[in-house]
């Protein structure tokens, strides 16, 4: 194996001169400003360009590191560009200034990238082994002839979509695995709350008990919660773990919401606040953007998302293809975040995982998420996107084999999307619209979501590279000052001056009137000047006109509210489930969302966040959609469809539960019972 590994890395090295020298040779006889003489000069100027990326770079980026990982690797073009420059300076009659050296790196990393890649010459893979491998045996590998295991979830992605994306050739690693006989592929079911948030707290913790959306106003505390900013995922970890989650074990949680109770975790939103985590805290990032070629590397494909993502964009418009929202360029870019750079960290994270013999680890995919949310569930980015993920198992899986202990690997989701025109582009006029209406009320505070998973997990990465306590971690909270909202970067300036005014207006005691908040297809509705949660009675008196706006609008399926008298209660247009009572009158409102809705919907009625009012969209069955209340073409946070329908690959000969799997909590214990039925000894507690 080590002779084929050094002549994997003797191959690489020859192929990636000779492309260097021919691609320098071409781009001197198109570009005038590219002077070589000969195919002589073209071959001594490629090896001193690799040579001085050896010797020079590790000088460069010790002085230039903060800069790189704040501009996302973009700096490294530069440098890479002066380097070009300086080798143009050695050589006779090689010419070029550093602007031309810059374009000259691009396009040298363009083409090498092509060509071993249709040469089956993966550099990722020989980064991973030569750079990861030594990092891990440096901190000490752990040996053991106990399997581990690696939980891969792929966000927003619904059991049906797997399986016909499996079926048409876009995920072949995992249908591999299932054609093998290999894997089973199982489905589950999810709560009410089928968003991130409550999904990983089940998953995670065991624990998604009152956690309704993901986004909700806490009357206690004066202010609306939101699952994905760090201080209030720290906060919702502390109510929701026992210290002993599914990753308590020296396990190792990469780009998820909550940590599992993880001992090593990288961009996990619950504790990029934490600075006495051990380890140096930002090292990943560092040794990501340190490397020269990797970074370029990343930069090339990030630029070539963007350019992808415009593409299809323009597509929809010319082809009038609806639903469709507007897609900006500045999603484009934050999207490259998750798509990409996000991607290609968490990656070599998991590798280094398996390296250092880790027991368990668990890692989020969100790139397919953000990209259905804006395109569409299966249209041909989201696909596309889904097949560069499906590409990164194949590298686990194939790293895993070199691993000082024998790994599994399972995938899964969180939940599914359910796509559909949104509500406001259905009805022309959105939640908020219809609720202030109704009300005749002035003050009212409005979120209606938006994907900002992807500006958040960026917003938390620059957080905790910023947290290092050196210069480059002090570099980057310098740069990122004016963008911290306590302690972490929030991006968008809309968003901190929001955060500001509900501070000072809490301060002052002039809370809002109303609360509208969305999480998909779920909208929130609270009245944050009433104490407690108000019933059906008192919602009545104070505003008679709500209900009736609410119940009979053709875009809300249902509306979950507290009767004084009957207690828990479904409102739909044409009939009434009494939940507590058991009961229903006229048209079962929760009949079109199947046999657990009313299940779904008493346990969050016990929740102690439950909003004042919950709505959930109507589901159209003729179309398969539902009206999101967030400006997404694909949704998720309430029922109706796929969205509550997720998924997870197993190892064969693991036991299949023996009931239908319902809840993120039930799918925890399944999940301590497989690490205990390997000989994971701590995790029989709790196990199924």
């Amino acid at each position: 194996m080590r002779r084929l590994a050094g002549r994997h890395a003797v191959l690489r090295v020859f192929v990636v001169w000779v492309v260097t020298a021919v691609t320098l040779f071409v781009l001197s006889a198109l570009i005038p400003e590219i002077d070589i003489p000969g195919w002589g000069s073209a071959f001594a100027i490629a090896a001193l360009i690799g040579l001085l990326n050896a010797v020079m770079w590790p000088l460069f980026i010790r002085f230039a590191l903060p800069v790189t990982v704040l501009t996302l690797g973009v700096a490294a073009l530069l440098l890479n560009g002066v380097i070009v420059w300086i080798a143009s300076s050695i050589i006779d009659g090689f010419g070029v200034g550093v602007i031309w050296g810059t374009v000259v790196a691009l396009v040298l990393t363009v083409v090498n990238t092509l060509v071993t890649s249709l040469l089956g010459i993966d550099d990722h893979d020989f980064y991973y082994r030569n750079v990861i491998r030594r990092a891990a045996t440096r901190q000490g590998a752990t040996s053991s002839d106990v399997p581990g295991v690696v939980f891969l979830e792929i966000d927003g992605l619904a059991h049906e979509v797997v399986v016909r994306a499996m079926r048409d050739g876009n995920m072949p690693t995992v249908a591999r695995w299932l054609r093998e006989g290999s894997h089973h592929l199982i489905g589950w079911e999810t709560d009410w709350s089928s968003q991130t948030g409550a999904c990983q707290a089940g998953l995670l913790h065991g624990n998604s008990d009152d956690w309704p959306a993901f986004r909700w106003w806490e009357k206690e505390h004066k202010r609306p919660i939101v699952t994905n900013h760090p201080r209030d995922a720290a906060e919702l970890e502390r109510r929701h773990s026992n210290g002993r989650g599914l990753l308590h074990e020296d396990g190792a949680s990469r780009a998820n919401i909550l940590s599992g109770d993880a001992e090593h975790s990288l961009l996990t939103m619950s504790t990029v606040l934490r600075r006495d985590r051990p380890g140096r805290i930002g090292q990943d990032y560092f040794a990501y953007f340190a490397n020269p070629y990797n970074v370029t590397r990343t930069v090339v494909f990030a630029l070539a998302d963007i350019a992808q993502e415009l593409y299809y964009a323009a597509q929809q418009r010319r082809r009038d293809i609806r639903p469709r929202i507007k897609r900006t360029l500045s999603y484009a870019l934050v999207r490259s975040w998750a798509t990409v750079i996000q991607r290609d960290l968490q990656v070599a994270a998991i590798i280094g995982d398996l390296y250092a013999g880790r027991p368990v680890a668990y890692t989020t995919f969100l790139a397919y998420d953000e990209v259905a949310h804006h395109s569409g569930i299966e249209r041909p980015d989201a696909l596309s996107t889904l097949r560069r993920i499906d590409r990164q198992f194949a590298r686990i899986e194939h790293a895993a084999k070199e691993a000082p202990r024998p790994y599994h690997l399972v995938v899964l989701s969180d939940h599914g999307q359910s796509q559909g025109a949104t509500f406001l582009d259905r009805y022309g006029t959105s939640l908020e619209d219809l609720v202030r209406e109704a009300c005749a009320a002035e003050s009212i505070h409005v979120d209606g979501g938006g994907s900002n998973e992807a500006a958040g997990y960026l917003g938390a990465s620059l957080t905790e590279a910023g947290s290092a306590d050196n210069v480059v971690g002090r570099s980057i909270r310098a740069a990122t000052k004016g963008k911290r909202v306590d302690g972490a970067v929030q991006l968008g300036k809309r968003s901190r001056e929001e955060t500001a005014m509900l501070r000072e207006a809490a301060q002052e005691d002039q809370l809002p009137e109303l609360s509208v908040m969305a999480s998909g297809c779920l909208g929130l509705i609270s009245f944050p000047r009433e104490p407690g949660r108000l019933t059906l009675e008192r919602i009545e008196h104070l505003y008679p006109k709500l209900v009736p706006a609410l119940r009979d609008h053709p875009g809300i399926g249902f509306m979950l509210v507290r009767s004084e008298r009957h207690g828990a209660v479904a409102v739909g247009a044409h009939g009434t489930h009494y939940l507590d009572e058991e009961r229903v009158e006229g048209e079962d409102p929760l009949a079109p969302f199947g046999p657990n809705a009313a299940r779904h919907v008493r346990r969050a009625d016990g929740y102690e966040h439950v909003a004042d009012i919950m709505v959930n969209s109507t589901y159209y069955a003729d179309m398969d959609e539902v009206a999101a209340f967030e400006e997404l073409v694909g949704s998720h946070g309430g029922m109706g469809g796929s969205q509550s329908f997720p998924f997870v690959v197993v190892p064969a000969g693991w036991r299949l539960p023996e009931q239908a799997i319902v809840g993120p909590d039930y799918m925890h214990r399944q999940m301590r019972r497989w690490l205990a039925d390997l000989g994971h000894e701590g995790y029989r507690d709790g196990a199924a």
